[in-house]
């Protein structure tokens, strides 16, 4: 073989090496390390007393009702994003997929909340669901509905997190809703009203079909970081009131010094479940996305 022919075969491992370098050492090697570490009794502060422990960690993980605490609130907290996101996200990308002047104006008024700082935003939400001073209250008390509690409150404070998140998050996949809207072919819609087709009809049998792939791309996304919130949590709640809004994420990050291995353990348990709903979602409806 000349050195023409080798360096032909070679050629693609050697442009794709300086990426698997690095997937290799922030992706797989984290990972395993992660594993490794679910296995021990670790503490930071006294690396000494570190041992090997099996399995000690995963059983504790399960008798433990704080863990599910955080799981159902995690669980909660992603059903609502991803709802509330998709459907609103949904409906404004069919209103801003007409033909008008101020389209431009709105989606990008929209779309910068997602580029904000979640620091900031979290900042700005925790004045405006101030009880007493917030805006949020002033309003209530202007058309003269009751007031609330917002973040102080264990009834609401979950609700208050995933309000500010949809707000962050509705402008970027409202754009990439409005992008998969305008790249469907007019002569399908044509055909449709040749037919005499109602609106509705042309809604879910032409549009939302059409748009399916993008759909899908948004609900695997935002389930799998929803799943991983704690920046929202950090900022505005701390996991409280009464551990309301305590997230797996922020629960694995309380024992970051007292027990290494456990919060391992449970980032472990929390990968596995990202990865089952993962499945059960290209199981259940990657047949039902129709690709043009």
């Amino acid at each position: 073989m000349d050195k023409r022919s080798l360096w032909e075969r070679l050629r693609p491992y050697v442009l794709i090496a300086p990426a698997m370098v690095g997937i290799g050492m922030f992706v797989i090697y984290p990972v395993l390390y992660l594993l490794y570490l679910s296995f021990y009794k670790y503490n930071l502060m006294n690396k000494a007393k570190s041992k090997f422990i099996g399995w000690d960690n995963f059983q504790q993980i399960l008798t433990r009702d704080d863990f599910y605490k955080a799981l159902g609130n995690t669980a909660i907290y992603t059903a609502g994003v991803v709802t509330l996101t998709i459907v609103l996200s949904l409906i404004i990308a069919v209103w801003l997929n007409k033909k008008s002047r101020i389209n431009a104006l709105v989606q990008a008024g929209i779309f910068t909340p997602h580029i904000v700082s979640i620091v900031s935003i979290s900042l700005v939400w925790l004045w405006l669901m101030d009880p007493e001073q917030g805006l949020l209250n002033f309003m209530l008390k202007m058309i003269g509905l009751p007031t609330s509690d917002w973040l102080q409150s264990s009834k609401t404070a979950l609700l208050s997190v995933i309000i500010v998140s949809v707000w962050q998050n509705i402008g970027y996949y409202t754009l990439i809703i409005v992008a998969a809207l305008q790249s469907v072919p007019p002569s399908i819609y044509e055909a449709a009203a040749l037919d005499n087709a109602s609106k509705f009809k042309v809604f879910t049998k032409i549009t939302l079909p059409m748009i399916s792939p993008q759909l899908f791309f948004i609900l695997v996304i935002m389930t799998i970081s929803s799943f991983k919130v704690f920046d929202t949590v950090k900022i505005m709640t701390g996991g409280g009131p009464n551990n309301a809004t305590n997230t797996l994420v922020y629960y694995i990050y309380g024992f970051r010094t007292t027990n290494i291995g456990y919060s391992a353990a449970t980032g472990t348990v929390l990968m596995a479940i990202i990865g089952v709903l993962t499945f059960i979602y290209f199981r259940l409806l990657a047949k039902k996305v129709h690709y043009q």
